[in-house]
């Protein structure tokens, strides 16, 4: 009884003993176990120092005064002659087009035979109508008794027979008016393309000649090249047998490694070698072929010689429209004898109607030939060249692709002009800056003697209330479609409260940061979160200038593992 008693009072105590040692333990542990349950901060001093409040961002490059070159017609491009980059001046050939009419130059000269054409088929209408007032008196429509009481005590037959005689003049003559009118046209269409490939023929020749010599230097260059790398690679060779006729293991690798690099060197010189030969031979074939095209021009039928056959048919023309204009003068003061004593004004009606038809087909007539005149005077050679001096900036067109009227081929930057450059901004950051400011490139050491000054600050088109759009004039050895990198702002200022941007805190009553206070307790020191108002004076990418209650070197908050308000405890990290 007495073991069982003692047994009952050794276990009480044990029990008591583990209670006691697991409050002391939970005591001393109590605010251990609580700081991992709170939001972990990261912080740093409140201080005092400079703020540069700069504004960075990014923009292409673009021509401030870009000049286009284009046609006003539809050609194929037969060789694109620049590329972006380069520099060109006046007169140098930008683009080769075929020896062939424009588009629009077909087009006109279709509507100008089918205008003629026109007349044609309108002067047939006449011809028809008085062919139907003779016939009428020929064939007795319009009676003897009827033409013998207008015309007196004359035969009828006797003036019949003059009109047939009069019709058998007038025919003809109109006959031959049509065929000199069909001659002078197919003139006129040899002029045009005369005139274009004696340009041609002149503008070629020189081109390919330039081309030509051009290949030949490539040539060269790449043969000597070729021959170098074939002694480097022989050299490696004779040195692979040196170390292999006096068994150095070391020196025959060495050697290995030399030849391997030598004959890589040697075929990629060999490739670009015969790519500088075919080139070479191409634009030896292209510049015989301008040369016999030219020999070819000088031998046919001049420009002077079709003016002068033109000028021949035009005179021959004008002295058979004569003789046609007096002998329809005949055959109407025939007609007049009778038709002004007879009522026949259906006749003389369809005339006037079917002359009135050929009044307007020549007006057609003369409005085509106006636009193929003035197609055939604006006329492009077979090269387009540059107006001025600068820059290639843009080539929007390829070999074997067709013009488009008015369309920009080959934008330029005219020599002497600025670039520009654009980036979008907040209105805040916009504040910030004024036109005049000096912008800094980032990555300066890149570049060499560029200018960058803010030009303009203006709403920006695709957010005018919130964004504003910076200009800047760009100067020096930069070129379109290049991107930098800017930062432009006031110059640095010296501030007494000093914080990092990711302390900066903002909600419905405006921009605050944390501060970290600290008191004291039994089981040590305990830290809470308290809100301070702000006010940003300046900023720069990492810290902002403000003014607020501090006295300076207070610890401010800037992250913390959760969200943190204002009054709640908080622990520090280990730094």
């Amino acid at each position: 009884m007495n073991e069982k008693g003692n047994k009952k009072r050794e276990w009480i105590k044990t029990a008591a003993i583990i209670f006691l040692s697991v409050m002391l333990v939970l005591t001393f542990f109590s605010n251990t176990i609580m700081n991992y349950s709170l939001p972990e901060v990261a912080t740093q001093y409140v201080t005092s120092g400079s703020i540069t409040a700069k504004i960075r961002g990014t923009g292409v490059i673009e021509s401030g005064d870009p000049y286009e070159v284009g046609i006003k017609e539809s050609r194929k491009v037969e060789s694109v002659a620049v590329k972006v980059g380069d520099e060109v001046q006046k007169g140098d050939v930008l683009l080769y087009l075929e020896e062939k009419e424009s588009e629009e130059l077909k087009a006109a000269q279709k509507n100008l035979e089918a205008a003629q054409e026109g007349v044609v088929t309108a002067q047939e209408g006449v011809r028809d109508a008085r062919d139907a007032y003779y016939a009428a008196i020929l064939t007795g429509e319009i009676s003897a008794e009827d033409i013998q009481a207008a015309n007196g005590n004359v035969s009828v037959n006797a003036y019949r027979q003059q009109i047939t005689d009069a019709q058998n003049v007038v025919i003809p003559l109109e006959d031959k008016v049509a065929d000199l009118e069909k001659q002078i046209a197919d003139v006129d269409a040899q002029l045009a393309l005369e005139g274009g490939l004696d340009t041609a023929a002149q503008d070629r020749v020189p081109a390919a000649q330039k081309a030509l010599e051009t290949a030949n230097n490539s040539f060269t260059a790449a043969d000597n090249a070729f021959i170098n790398a074939g002694k480097t690679l022989e050299a490696a060779r004779k040195e692979k047998e040196t170390a292999v006729s006096n068994g150095n293991a070391s020196a025959s690798a060495a050697a290995d490694e030399k030849i391997k690099k030598a004959q890589e060197a040697y075929n990629t010189a060999k490739t670009n070698r015969d790519n500088a030969l075919a080139a070479k031979n191409s634009a030896q074939a292209d510049y015989n072929n301008a040369v016999a095209n030219q020999a070819g021009r000088e031998g046919s039928q001049t420009k002077a010689n079709l003016e002068a056959i033109r000028a021949s048919l035009e005179v021959e023309k004008h002295g058979v429209e004569n003789d046609l204009a007096a002998a329809q003068k005949q055959l109407d003061d025939l007609l007049s004898v009778v038709s002004n004593k007879l009522n026949l004004d259906g006749f003389e009606k369809g005339i006037a109607v079917a002359q009135r038809d050929v009044d307007a087909a020549q007006k057609v007539v003369d409005e085509a030939q106006a636009e193929v005149d003035r197609l055939t005077a604006e006329a492009t050679g077979t090269t387009v060249t540059a107006d001025i001096a600068g820059t290639v900036t843009a080539v929007n067109i390829v070999a074997g692709n067709t013009t488009t009227p008015d369309t920009p081929l080959v934008v330029m930057q005219p020599e002497g002009k600025g670039y520009t450059l654009s980036f979008s901004v907040t209105n805040e950051q916009a504040r910030k800056v004024n036109p005049g400011d000096r912008a800094e490139l980032v990555n300066s050491w890149r570049y060499d003697d560029v200018d960058v000054v803010l030009a303009s600050v203006k709403p920006d088109p695709n957010s005018p209330g919130q964004n504003k759009l910076l200009t800047f004039d760009v100067s020096g050895a930069v070129m379109a479609g290049q991107t930098l990198s800017l930062s432009v702002g006031q110059q640095s200022a010296n501030f007494d409260l000093i914080v990092p941007n990711s302390a900066i805190r903002e909600d419905n009553n405006g921009k605050f940061i944390l501060i970290v206070e600290s008191r004291s307790t039994p089981l040590g020191n305990r830290y809470s979160a308290s809100r301070v108002d702000v006010e940003i004076l300046a900023s720069d990418d990492t810290q902002s200038a403000i003014s607020a209650a501090l006295y300076g070197y207070e610890y401010v908050i800037t992250t913390s593992t959760q969200p943190v308000e204002a009054g709640q405890l908080v622990r520090l990290a280990d730094n």
